[in-house]
């Protein structure tokens, strides 16, 4: 690859450019810097230091969406002189393909692969990229730059939203907006205000909102009379869709946005939903793992937020035992346990929140009890299932108190169901 050199970034990279954060983002922006024949030079709080010494010697620095805007070490950068760049936003700057931007509280990462699959199943060529577990700069370096004919479907979260300044997208889909990270942004509104920031950088009537994006944009008075507003909650069944992952909710909402900007490009509709006939979800996703003892164990460990779990447990005709906790991610515990009492006849709660949780299960009746591991949550929830009933890992918060992500938890909770058909009765 042999990319022209923005004018933003002449002269800035004569010099190693500083990369905050070793995860993978930190890796594909080190990669980048380095195919475009400069010296990367990474650093990481559990490695090495991003000091006012240090920042002295960089003119540009790239950060991991782990980076908040504030963060001490960007304020160095800043204070030095920096030009200082989320690895998204770097990484657009030498992406000549298209990019079609999807974001969400929930659902982006299944629609952004449903979007690569559809394309591909038509002869397009798509690739995902962003949140979902390629940053984008990977892309960029894995096909060249990208043609004028590549899609780059890239997923895009709040966290990378925020503070754009270069990224432009063909087409935005925003599936939905509830409440999540607020540990991170301080509010809703700022929360909702950082994924808006992609509003802005979409080209103009290309943008597609859920129902739950255009419902809190009029509360809150945001502008948002150019886009596409779906009805993608509370619709009727689609006999079309029958069999396939998208015939119930909550990935109906996911085919519902699909269809508006399939519909919009001119694209046959029928091919839309041949794909979605062939389309399978990702692991961790309301995925039904084993049924034992006449009790069936469902693995959610995606749901990393209320809205998630609160989707989940709707899908069930019965009150579910329901395995939850993690780290918090900010949010009101008490209105969450009381929306899905009604639908828990048990709760085997674990990690950080877990006695908070148990806490609000007491003011609300829920029979509960509070575990020390994921192992013991599936053995108690297994004691408390009745037969024909179900269990339901669908955690609502974070990971990283107890497992290295949500897979490694998903991971752990499948090995433990299988450890119940070798127990001894």
């Amino acid at each position: 690859m042999s990319p022209e050199i923005p004018e933003i970034l002449k002269g800035r990279l004569q010099r190693p450019v500083a990369v905050l954060g070793a995860g993978v983002s930190g890796e594909g922006a080190a990669s980048l810097v380095t195919r475009l024949g400069s010296l990367a030079i990474t650093y990481d709080r559990d490695e090495v230091a991003f000091t006012e010494a240090s920042a002295r010697g960089h003119d540009l620095v790239v950060y991991s969406p782990g980076f908040p805007p504030l963060h001490p070490w960007l304020e160095i950068g800043r204070k030095a002189g920096c030009l200082c760049l989320s690895e998204i936003d770097f990484a657009s700057l030498f992406w000549r393909g298209r990019l079609i931007a999807v974001t969400g509280t929930n659902g982006k990462t299944t629609l952004t692969e449903f979007l690569v699959h559809a394309l591909r199943s038509v002869g397009g060529r798509a690739v995902a990229a962003g949140n979902i577990g390629t940053p984008l700069s990977q892309v960029v370096l894995d096909e060249d730059g990208g043609s004028a004919d590549t899609v780059a479907v890239c997923e895009v979260s709040s966290f990378q939203a925020e503070l754009l300044g270069h990224l432009r997208a063909e087409a935005l889909l925003w599936t939905n907006f509830a409440e999540d990270h607020l540990e991170r942004h301080g509010s809703l509104d700022n929360y909702f205000d950082a994924k808006a920031e992609l509003v802005a950088r979409t080209a103009p009537g290309a943008v597609f909102v859920g129902t739950s994006v255009a419902g809190y944009a009029d509360l809150m008075g945001r502008d948002l009379a150019q886009a596409c507003r779906c009805a993608s909650e509370g619709q009727a069944p689609d006999p079309h869709l029958a069999g396939s992952v998208f015939e119930h909710y909550p990935q109906r909402e996911n085919f519902i946005l699909a269809a508006a900007w399939w519909k919009a490009t001119g694209r046959e509709e029928r091919a839309l939903y041949a794909a979605a006939s062939t389309f399978a979800l990702g692991r961790h996703r309301l995925a039904r793992v084993a049924t034992v003892g006449q009790v069936t164990y469902w693995n959610d460990s995606k749901a990393t937020n209320f809205h998630a779990v609160e989707a989940a447990i709707l899908g069930f005709a019965s009150p579910v035992v329901l395995i939850a906790g993690g780290r918090a991610k900010g949010g009101d515990i008490g209105g969450f346990v009381r929306r899905i009492a009604p639908r828990v006849s048990h709760a085997a709660l674990m990690g950080e929140t877990g006695p908070a949780l148990a806490a609000t299960c007491a003011l609300c009746g829920v029979s509960h009890t509070l575990c020390a591991s994921l192992e013991e949550a599936v053995r108690v929830a297994a004691a408390n299932a009745k037969p024909g009933g179900n269990v339901l890992l669908s955690p609502g918060f974070a990971s990283f108190d107890m497992f290295q992500s949500y897979q490694d938890r998903g991971d752990r909770f499948e090995r433990a169901v299988a450890e119940l058909s070798t127990a001894p009765v």
